[in-house]
């Protein structure tokens, strides 16, 4: 008799663990996006709601309709989540960011588009009333650990007035800061960002230091960015901005990208007349009282636009003042504190930026080896490639079939400013019509050994303490 009631109860323990396998199957499958509203059964809200709840592990988005939306979509739940789309685009008329992921999940988007309303500039600003808004962006957790991944497969991103896709483990919510300052602090995670046929452009037109892509990282943890065959064109900032301002490395590998015609948020023509004449000057000592350079600008369009800095002379007297208007670049990574940048990039096209094409700087302790290969730079307002080491790093370059050209500053930059090497490889590359000075072509500064092979540097170089060899 006991036997048989023993397996009766394991039969019984049989089927209700088979019924909690198939309800919990149940409840992990893909839920269907099946209209275009802003909300309801069938909604593109509604499927984010119900993955957040454990209803659903993913988003199929199987209806025709553009996606309209009044407010933000946001995903509060922790769980990665995964969304899949068919060309469809999702988009509102309002000033809004489109797609928030509020607690740090894993996001994977694929086959969709992001658009705001688009119209924004210096004059039509976009942050003025509201904050200005974004096309996707993640939120890390303040305790965080591991590695958030984004992975963006067939995306586009256009006509928001603030960052196209922005990645931010900062606390300072509105203004993390750049790299180099480090502002903010941080969870311990780092962000990796996957990028593969992605196309961002006309972002970032609506408040100043808008860009295509924009990574924040603080405190522990690196950034990992991959991104081929993908286009972050016509911004109003940086193309694409990766900001690690603590400890940490920047790890870059990308191919078949475009960085081209960014920058232009802070427009020239409206605003060059408002600078002081002269707009730089230097002086002796004793000569020139503070109290005597020019005030920062006010009353433009936007104040923010305008850089002013002051050196002094040990006495305090001013030694030399520079005013300027704040271009940006089209490929930007400042890395300060205690890691490295490391970098290959394949067959990139940097052109038309309104300041340098590429401007990588590293702070702190760590080094700099960046490859840059197939690739080109040609009118940019600044220097086509510059590379930076700021502290005592050593900065080693593989530059192959790289040709940099009527480039308004060098065609080629890199710099150790302190103890540390700076050694390049540079073959079957060129530089020409660069800058309007002599010895534009390729500039180098630190100790170290250049080898140039096959490569011709006809508008000149100059080299501070390093040595140059040609074979």
């Amino acid at each position: 008799m006991s036997m048989l009631n023993g397996s009766h109860k394991l039969k019984a323990l049989a089927l209700s663990i088979g019924a909690a396998l198939i309800t919990t199957t149940a409840f992990a499958a893909p839920i269907q996006v099946t209209n275009g509203k802003d909300s309801g059964e069938g909604s593109m809200r509604a499927a984010l709601e119900a993955v957040a709840m454990g209803k659903a592990d993913s988003i199929i988005v199987t209806t025709k309709d553009e996606i309209e939306i009044e407010s933000t979509l946001t995903y509060k739940g922790q769980a990665p989540i995964s969304i899949y789309g068919n060309g469809q685009t999702i988009e509102s008329d309002k000033n809004i960011d489109l797609l928030a992921i509020a607690e740090g999940a894993d996001l994977n988007i694929s086959g969709l588009k992001f658009a705001g309303p688009g119209g924004f500039s210096i004059q039509n600003r976009g942050d003025l009333q509201v904050e200005a808004g974004k096309g996707i962006v993640v939120n890390l957790r303040k305790n965080q650990t591991g590695t958030l991944t984004v992975t963006l497969n067939d995306v586009e991103v256009s006509d928001v007035a603030y960052h196209g896709i922005h990645v931010s483990d900062c606390d300072i919510i509105k203004d993390c800061g750049a790299g180099a300052g480090g502002q903010g602090g941080g969870s311990a995670a780092s962000i990796a960002v996957n990028a593969y046929n992605v196309k961002v452009h006309n972002v970032g037109f609506g408040r100043v230091d808008g860009d295509g892509l924009r990574v924040d990282e603080r405190s522990e943890g690196s950034i990992f960015f991959t991104a081929h065959d993908s286009s972050f064109t016509k911004v109003g900032a940086d193309g694409v901005e990766l900001d690690e301002g603590q400890n940490g490395d920047v790890i870059v590998n990308a191919s078949n990208v475009d960085f081209s015609d960014n920058g232009a948020y802070c427009q020239k023509n409206l605003l060059q007349s408002l600078l002081p004449s002269p707009v730089e000057a230097e002086f002796k000592a004793g000569e020139m009282t503070v109290d005597k350079v020019p005030a920062a600008i006010t009353g433009s369009p936007d104040d923010k636009c305008f850089e002013r800095e002051v050196e002094l002379h040990k006495d305090g007297t001013v030694e030399v003042y520079e005013f300027g208007i704040d271009f940006d670049d089209g490929f930007d990574i400042d890395e300060e504190g205690n890691g490295s940048i490391k970098t290959v990039l394949y067959s990139a096209t940097i052109n038309n930026n309104l300041d340098e094409g590429l401007d990588f700087d590293e702070e702190g302790e760590g080094n700099i080896d960046i490859t840059i290969v197939d690739s080109s730079a040609t009118g940019n307002t600044d220097d086509g490639f510059k590379v930076t080491e700021e502290d005592n790093g050593d900065l080693n370059s593989l530059i192959t079939s790289v040709k940099s050209h009527k480039n308004s500053g060098k065609g080629i930059v890199l710099e150790s400013k302190h103890d540390g090497k700076v050694a390049a490889l540079i073959e079957n590359s060129k530089t020409e019509h660069n800058d309007s000075g002599k010895k534009s072509g390729l500039k180098i500064k630190g100790k170290g050994v250049i080898t140039l092979k096959n490569s011709e540097i006809e508008d000149g170089f100059k080299a501070k303490k390093a040595e140059i060899a040609k074979i």
